[in-house]
């Protein structure tokens, strides 16, 4: 499994560690992933990989439809249009069967 925010797309990142001697050597920066369970009002519970910080910003955005479906595919990870795909989906079954 890729080290990997399914949603922002936050990976790896490179750089160095510098000693007092300033001697470097490289390290890996991981990202703090979160294996969580959103709660979704059109898709019920969906079970992502997510930073830290893109679960902060699901919540300030007034949880995961809103955040998914206020952005444009252009700022989505794969994984991230194809759940906003499900989203649109089960929104255009719920408004047939009110209909």
């Amino acid at each position: 499994m890729a080290r990997r925010c399914e949603l922002t797309g936050k990976t790896v990142l490179s750089g160095n560690n510098v000693s007092h001697a300033n001697n470097k050597s490289r390290r890996r920066f991981l990202p703090n992933l979160q294996e969580i369970s959103l709660t979704s009002d059109l898709l019920g519970i969906v079970r992502l990989r997510l930073s830290t910080r893109a679960i902060r910003t699901i919540e300030h955005n007034g949880g995961l439809d809103a955040f998914i479906l206020s952005k444009s595919d252009r700022k989505h990870t794969i994984e991230g249009v194809a759940l906003k795909r499900r989203l649109e989906r089960a929104a255009a079954k719920k408004e047939a069967k009110a209909a």
